[in-house]
């Protein structure tokens, strides 16, 4: 058997095969492993952000009503063990190397086959749902690698699919227009299974309602149409109080409102339903719209709290459910949900915090929050980012808002050029250095900073991962 090192040394080895889109080679490894993912009660959550967020709330509720509750997240922040959880436990050195010894020769055989050669992700994926079979977790939270539609993931058969939202990302792989990226996000929508999205939720990323900054519902009108056409009866949004659809806007089987401010969410919740599919002759005759909430939650940044009332709606979703008392649970649930490297705060004096941002509207998100939430002399961006994202995408947003930009590289074999984000950065700020690895632009920052600075690092998860916590805590005043 393969030892922990070993076991990640293979794994990492498979990097080298990049991204695979389709389905035929990893359903025959999951039929070479007894098809694990059959024996799951999974609730699959895909989306351009809020993915991995949504995934915790899920957990933490269901966790709350006393469920036994596997997750599996993309991508980690410090261990890929964070990928791979129950009941917010990471998956044990012992439990991965042997699962990893017992996938390999699997992996080598369909290699050698037509279908040819395995991912790391698939490989991973295929991990989780051995490891939660094995466990005989009450239920799965699954998270959507990339896309959704030839995602790997998209062999289970959820009970509920979510979809949180939809933006440009990925373009290269998921097309080039909204449209086009919402229709691959809904090829997780299943049959029998409720759709839960929020996509076009009222609010766009810099919090003015929709109606004020003349977006449409491209998105929405994607979605509702694609999952229609898959056979999806029950179709579940996630809106914002104040949200009023325009004309010609489908109409969903069941809406779930929801408000906040200051960290806090109330959401209007049909908690009385226990079988959605039977809304849909006659929604209204089976909703008793119940308030949970205002709750507190640990994650900070508002855009986490149509994050927050999209987990609840999809506990809420789930047929028949097992929950005796889902109002407290998702209160509770809601509450307790914690997930690093969103909007984290690593010290004070200056105030250190870590954020994933790596897309458009993540970046307009951040630059939101910052500004709201915190107080600050001056702000330093500490950015990394990948060759698959663009810079220019990221810094439209958060260079003009930063006195100083060091651009860093994470050591990722599609680390995008430090001196390429500075070139880009420079076009919004005017003082950007180039300071590699991220551990030492960190320090840099720390040294120019003041006790009343607010160091900013993020632009991907590789970056953040490479912060070494425990020497940004020590220099703490």
């Amino acid at each position: 058997m393969l030892s922990y090192d070993e076991a990640l040394n293979y794994l990492s080895g498979l990097l080298r095969f990049g991204i695979k889109f389709g389905l035929d080679r990893f359903a025959e490894l999951c039929r070479r492993m007894g098809n694990p993912q059959d024996a799951l009660r999974v609730i699959h959550v895909g989306g351009t952000n809020g993915k991995g967020s949504t995934c915790v709330f899920i957990a933490s509720i269901l966790q709350s009503a006393g469920c036994t509750v596997g997750t599996y997240l993309s991508p980690y922040v410090y261990d890929v063990r964070e990928r791979i959880q129950i009941n917010g436990e990471p998956i044990s050195k012992e439990d991965f190397a042997a699962l990893m010894s017992e996938i390999a020769p699997h992996l080598e055989a369909v290699a050698a086959s037509d279908l040819g050669q395995g991912t790391e992700f698939e490989a991973k994926t295929l991990m989780a749902f051995l490891y939660f079979a094995r466990r005989k977790v009450d239920y799965a939270v699954i998270e959507v690698g990339m896309g959704g539609r030839y995602d790997c993931t998209n062999v289970v058969h959820p009970l509920v699919s979510v979809i949180t939202n939809v933006s440009l990302d990925h373009t290269e792989r998921l097309g080039e227009t909204v449209k086009e990226i919402a229709w691959d996000k809904a090829g997780i929508a299943k049959p029998g299974a409720p759709l839960v999205t929020a996509a076009d939720c009222g609010l766009s990323n810099c919090g003015l309602r929709i109606a004020d900054c003349g977006f449409e519902e491209t998105a929405w009108k994607t979605i509702h149409r694609t999952a229609r056409d898959q056979g999806v009866e029950s179709i579940w949004r996630v809106v914002h109080k104040e949200h009023r659809a325009p004309l010609g806007s489908p109409v969903p089987d069941v809406e779930v409102r929801f408000a906040g401010e200051s960290g806090k969410v109330t959401i209007e919740l049909p908690i009385a339903i226990r079988n959605p599919q039977s809304a849909i002759h006659n929604p209204q005759s089976t909703i008793r719209n119940e308030r949970v909430g205002p709750v507190s939650l640990r994650l900070a940044g508002d855009f986490q709290l149509t994050n927050a009332a999209t987990a609840a709606a999809a506990v809420a979703a789930l047929p028949k459910s097992a929950i005796p008392n889902p109002q407290s649970a998702i209160e509770k649930g809601l509450t307790s949900a914690y997930l690093p490297g969103r909007l984290e705060v690593l010290r004070r004096r200056p105030t250190v915090v870590i954020d994933a941002a790596h897309n458009p509207d993540g970046a307009q998100n951040l630059a939101e929050s910052v500004r709201k939430l915190f107080s600050y002399r001056r702000l330093i961006l500490v950015v990394g980012m990948l060759e698959t994202h663009s810079a220019e995408d990221v810094l439209l947003f958060l260079a003009p808002i930063a006195d100083e930009v060091i651009a860093t590289k994470p050591q990722w074999e599609k680390a995008r050029p430090a001196d390429d984000i500075a070139d880009t950065a420079r076009k919004y700020a005017t003082k950007v250095r180039i300071i590699e690895p991220v551990p030492a632009a960190v320090r840099a920052a720390l040294e120019s900073a003041s006790e009343d600075d607010l160091i900013l690092i993020t632009g991907s998860f590789y970056t953040i991962g490479e912060v070494d916590r425990a020497s940004v805590t020590e220099t703490e005043a």
